[in-house]
Protein backbone atom coordinates (compact mmCIF):
# COMPACT_ATOMS: atom_id res chain seq x y z
CA UNK A 1 0.00 0.00 0.00
CA UNK A 2 1.25 3.26 -0.88
CA UNK A 3 2.17 5.72 1.81
CA UNK A 4 0.88 8.95 -0.40
CA UNK A 5 -2.44 9.04 1.59
CA UNK A 6 -0.46 9.18 4.71
CA UNK A 7 1.86 11.45 4.10
CA UNK A 8 1.80 13.29 0.99
CA UNK A 9 4.68 11.76 -0.53
CA UNK A 10 4.76 9.74 -3.72
CA UNK A 11 6.72 6.69 -4.12
CA UNK A 12 9.02 6.06 -7.62
CA UNK A 13 6.95 3.68 -8.51
CA UNK A 14 3.56 5.57 -7.71
CA UNK A 15 4.72 8.59 -9.92
CA UNK A 16 5.79 5.87 -12.71
CA UNK A 17 2.24 3.78 -12.89
CA UNK A 18 0.38 7.34 -12.24
CA UNK A 19 2.10 8.14 -15.43
CA UNK A 20 0.96 5.35 -16.88
CA UNK A 21 -2.43 5.74 -16.33
CA UNK A 22 -2.76 9.47 -17.34
CA UNK A 23 -1.00 8.52 -20.67
CA UNK A 24 -3.42 5.71 -21.57
CA UNK A 25 -6.37 8.04 -20.24
CA UNK A 26 -5.13 10.99 -22.38
CA UNK A 27 -5.05 8.42 -25.41
CA UNK A 28 -8.03 6.94 -24.56
CA UNK A 29 -10.09 10.55 -24.18
CA UNK A 30 -7.81 11.96 -27.19
CA UNK A 31 -6.41 14.77 -25.53
CA UNK A 32 -3.92 16.24 -27.18
CA UNK A 33 -0.38 18.17 -25.46
CA UNK A 34 -2.11 21.61 -26.30
CA UNK A 35 -5.48 20.34 -24.61
CA UNK A 36 -3.31 21.90 -21.32
CA UNK A 37 -6.41 22.69 -19.23
CA UNK A 38 -8.18 19.16 -19.61
CA UNK A 39 -4.80 17.09 -19.27
CA UNK A 40 -4.53 19.10 -15.98
CA UNK A 41 -8.02 18.21 -14.64
CA UNK A 42 -7.36 14.78 -15.72
CA UNK A 43 -3.84 14.95 -14.03
CA UNK A 44 -5.45 16.05 -11.12
CA UNK A 45 -8.76 13.20 -11.17
CA UNK A 46 -5.87 10.29 -11.43
CA UNK A 47 -4.16 11.58 -8.09
CA UNK A 48 -7.55 12.24 -6.76
CA UNK A 49 -8.58 8.66 -7.08
CA UNK A 50 -5.29 7.25 -5.98
CA UNK A 51 -4.96 9.42 -2.79
CA UNK A 52 -8.33 8.32 -1.83
CA UNK A 53 -7.35 4.54 -2.11
CA UNK A 54 -7.23 2.91 -5.79
CA UNK A 55 -3.70 1.83 -5.93
CA UNK A 56 -3.76 -0.77 -8.37
CA UNK A 57 -2.96 0.24 -11.83
CA UNK A 58 -6.18 -1.67 -13.98
CA UNK A 59 -8.22 -0.37 -10.69
CA UNK A 60 -7.57 3.30 -11.63
CA UNK A 61 -8.18 3.10 -15.22
CA UNK A 62 -11.09 1.50 -14.81
CA UNK A 63 -12.69 3.83 -12.19
CA UNK A 64 -11.15 6.61 -14.47
CA UNK A 65 -13.07 5.49 -17.48
CA UNK A 66 -16.28 4.25 -15.74
CA UNK A 67 -16.32 8.20 -14.15
CA UNK A 68 -15.88 9.79 -17.59
CA UNK A 69 -18.68 7.23 -19.35
CA UNK A 70 -20.73 8.35 -16.16
CA UNK A 71 -20.04 12.66 -16.80
CA UNK A 72 -20.85 11.69 -20.37
CA UNK A 73 -24.21 10.05 -19.77
CA UNK A 74 -25.01 12.79 -17.55
CA UNK A 75 -24.26 15.62 -19.80
CA UNK A 76 -26.89 13.93 -22.45
CA UNK A 77 -29.72 12.98 -20.41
Amino acid sequence: MSLSRYSGVYWPADLDMLQRVFDRLCEERRLAKKDKDQREYLAAEVFQVFDDGTTDEADLLRKLSKRRRASLKRRFL
